[in-house]
């Protein structure tokens, strides 16, 4: 993996500044950001301190494309629903924002995950 060109600090940033397009969405996640839906994660900012977005099948080969990037790798294991977002297009928050927002109309259309249920006492 290249050597990231912008710091940790201001990926979170970038980061949280995408996340404040859309008032629906709240970025979880105290070391590790990330954003969900109904138990189904849609987006990330990694510990190797990538941004990476889920996205449909043809959205995301076209991102890929456009972009000249790749799916996202974690711990030896491809991320097939996840792109990595190039850094110069985490700057872009405009251009990124058409991504995020389908990323976001992606997940909302899974099935929510189980949640887990609190015992009571």
């Amino acid at each position: 993996m290249a050597k990231s060109k912008i710091s940790r600090e201001e990926m979170v940033e970038l980061y949280n500044k995408l996340i404040a397009t859309n008032n629906k969405i709240e970025c979880k996640g105290d070391t590790i950001p990330y954003t969900s839906l109904n138990g189904n994660m849609f987006s990330m900012l990694t510990k190797g301190d990538q941004v990476a977005l889920r996205l449909p099948e043809e959205e995301r080969v076209k991102f890929l494309d456009k972009y000249k990037t790749k799916l996202l790798e974690q711990y030896g294991i491809v991320q097939k629903e996840y792109v990595v977002v190039p850094e110069n297009l985490l700057k872009k928050t405009t251009e990124l924002k058409k991504y995020f927002d389908l990323s976001f109309k992606y997940v909302n259309s899974l099935r929510p995950k189980p949640g887990s249920k609190s015992k009571k006492k």
